[in-house]
């Protein structure tokens, strides 16, 4: 079975970082020449067995969490038992899930429906089938001064955002900590890194807050209500349909996290106002 790093947030090295940017000349306001550092975006093939799911552009630094988080996220695959193994060609930059037993997916041909993601996001009809709203019963409370801080904790840690740019993150924390920090060039990549790799290590989601550069739109909603974490933060936006169903599943969701100033616009009952 596939073994990866347990914990991931403090492996952003700068040999690691420096790793996935590449740099060009560029000319600057000041006339000069100069050198930048830029992210470099990749093509990266998924396949489930011997069918090519999607093509997806990324940074190609955790394909197998990538490829486990999508295929999870879409309802194609359930549970980690399903999947027998996960291999990364390098040289042909593809990735493919074989699982135990033929999946549904494969069977039939599922309705994809084109989505606000970066790169074209997709996701697929029967992925509704699986979702289910966060249970009342979920009486996690977090406090707001600890979010504050994990915020700022976050927002230091050596990063490919403060070295290059141009890309979006997603980190899983626990009340006090973050847990697994993961960037790509998409934001919907990003957290299926994230769902991957609690998959894989077998997370339990109930007590978590999973927390988000980019802006919280209905997909970015879908993917935490079936990760089945409790509260979503962003220091970003959110569109009208994205707090419909944050409402409808009981996902907490707060947006505009910047500073002192944030907007809770669903199940604020998770937050404990300490402040």
């Amino acid at each position: 079975m596939l073994k990866l790093k347990k914990n991931l947030y403090k492996a952003n090295s700068k040999k690691r970082l420096l790793s996935l940017v590449a740099e060009v000349k560029s000319f600057n306001e000041q006339k000069k020449y100069e050198n930048i550092k830029l992210v470099d975006e990749k093509i990266l093939a998924i396949y489930l067995n011997s069918q090519e799911i999607l093509t997806a552009m990324t940074i190609c630094d955790y394909p197998e969490y990538l490829a486990a988080g999508f295929l999870y996220n879409q309802n194609i695959l359930n549970k980690l038992e399903e999947i027998e193994s996960i291999e990364y060609n390098e040289e042909l930059s593809v990735v493919v899930v074989r699982t135990k037993e033929k999946t549904l997916f494969e069977q039939k041909n599922i309705k994809r429906i084109k989505t606000s993601g970066c790169a074209l996001g997709t996701i697929f009809g029967d992925m509704f089938n699986k979702l289910t709203p966060i249970p009342k019963t979920n009486k996690t409370q977090f406090k707001l001064s600890h979010i504050r801080q994990l915020v700022k904790e976050i927002n230091l840690t050596p990063s490919l955002y403060l070295e290059a740019g141009a890309i979006h993150g997603s980190v899983l924390c626990s009340s006090k900590q973050p847990l697994v920090y993961m960037e790509d060039v998409g934001r919907h990549n990003a957290v299926d890194k994230v769902s991957g790799w609690m998959l894989i290590e077998k997370v339990n989601p109930e007590d978590k807050i999973l927390y988000t550069t980019g802006r919280l739109t209905s997909e970015m909603i879908l993917k935490a209500i079936s990760m089945k974490i409790p509260v979503l933060v962003s220091r970003s936006g959110f569109t009208k349909l994205a707090v419909d169903l944050a409402k409808q599943f009981n996902l907490t969701l707060v947006g505009r996290f910047k500073g002192k100033r944030f907007s809770c616009v669903s199940r604020k009952t998770r937050i404990l106002f300490d402040e």
